[in-house]
């Protein structure tokens, strides 16, 4: 396998990890989940958010052959499907709202405050971190691909979870920052980026059906 096909396949996942995890927009609901906490606790939250979604994204991403062969889902279904869920969270960022499917609700986050560490399963573990577009996009490169390309879309993975736990560690200056207006400027251009990732999704879908 070429060299070059596997780095372009894996800056193709740590584009399309960064946008839907989006971790500079989410680190003001971070700060929000963790007002009032003592640093430490703040460290484990944050550390316990980011590896309870690599978990949910690695099982997902290792899973996927035996779930789909257990409910028989075709390869272009899935890329359809995927590329749908993904275009329309994209699409709701690129109007500067949050898709309900891939941002907790405010009922998540009033249940979740009276829980310190609870907060880092829910809300942010699922849906902030690995919600419907996160395990639709590890889906999207691991279906259909070899055990390389799930290993290079587990490490992309990786890399964008330890810089989501960097942004939420310093949320309170990147916040400071930035302010509202620049974070609401990144989310619209993550999801520009997300809603095209979407449609490449839908056509290689469609193109792989067609040809089979």
């Amino acid at each position: 396998m070429e060299t070059t096909t596997l780095i372009g396949f894996a800056g193709a996942a740590l584009g399309g990890y960064f946008a839907i995890m989006n971790p500079i927009a989410n680190t003001p609901i971070f700060l929000s989940l963790t007002t009032g906490y003592d640093e430490a606790t703040k460290k484990a939250v944050a550390r316990k958010s980011i590896l309870f979604a690599f978990a949910i994204i690695a099982i997902v991403s290792f899973a996927w052959k035996f779930i789909s062969d257990l409910f028989g889902i075709t390869l272009p279904a899935l890329r359809i499907t995927g590329g749908i869920v993904i275009f329309i969270i994209g699409y709701h960022m690129l109007l500067g709202s949050g898709s309900k499917v891939h941002t907790p609700s405010d009922e998540d986050i009033e249940e979740s405050r009276g829980a310190r560490l609870s907060v880092a399963i829910s809300p942010l573990g699922i849906p902030l971190l690995a919600g419907p577009g996160t395990i639709a996009t590890a889906i999207g490169f691991a279906a259909g691909l070899e055990l390389i390309h799930i290993i290079i879309s587990l490490l992309a993975f990786g890399v964008i979870c330890g810089i989501t736990y960097l942004c939420f560690l310093s949320s309170e200056k990147i916040v400071g920052h930035l302010g509202q207006s620049g974070i609401n400027v990144i989310t619209r251009l993550m999801g520009l980026i997300l809603a095209t990732i979407g449609t490449d999704m839908i056509l290689m879908g469609f193109g792989t059906y067609f040809h089979t």
